[in-house]
């Protein structure tokens, strides 16, 4: 099941009609903008709040760190996303008792109250998303995206691995600079 075709008799490009990568990257990314919209306009907050306001309607404290390996942002922007969801009284933040170097951020009222108010609005948008979709296909779908999602440290170590084995040593050229001779 090749995702290219040759384009050229030299070249190769990727076929985005069957570029798995690219429809997951499509479909996230207008998803998310979507979502980001709809919940600046109606709620003031953005998708990395919204996401935020999820875990910790999960878990009652949660540090930034463990938000990062769990939905994958970076790190800053995980902490500006606290700094602006204290700052708006969505969560507190203070040190973790287990461990007095690390912080970690516990919902508030407010924070629990606005996320009571977007989640009716998320779970249309999923259900709106899965409607194309029968019972059966749904559990097959999030069956095969937990799958998906387990194997991509196997992703990055494959990626790893190919890169070694095709990067020839590569000289750079060094250019000379601007008024030097």
């Amino acid at each position: 099941m090749p995702s290219t075709r040759p384009s050229s008799a030299q070249h190769v490009s990727i076929d985005l009609e069957r570029y798995v990568p690219a429809f997951f990257t499509w479909i996230a990314n207008k998803l998310s903008r979507g979502a980001s919209q709809h919940y600046l306009r109606s709620f003031g907050v953005g998708i990395e709040t919204w996401r935020c306001l999820v875990l910790l309607a999960i878990e009652p404290t949660i540090s930034a760190n463990k938000v990062c390996r769990i939905i994958g942002m970076d790190k800053a922007s995980v902490s500006r996303c606290f700094s602006g969801m204290e700052a708006q009284g969505l969560i507190r933040i203070a040190p973790d008792p287990a461990d007095g170097r690390a912080r970690v951020a516990t919902l508030t009222e407010e924070g629990r109250a606005l996320h009571d108010q977007i989640i009716g609005v998320a779970l249309e948008r999923e259900r709106a998303l899965l409607s194309v979709l029968n019972r059966e296909e749904r559990e097959v779908l999030i069956a095969l995206l937990r799958r998906l999602h387990e194997n991509l440290p196997e992703v990055e170590a494959a990626t790893d691995r190919y890169v070694a084995r095709m990067q020839a040593p590569i000289k750079r050229r060094v250019r000379p600079q601007a008024g030097r001779a």
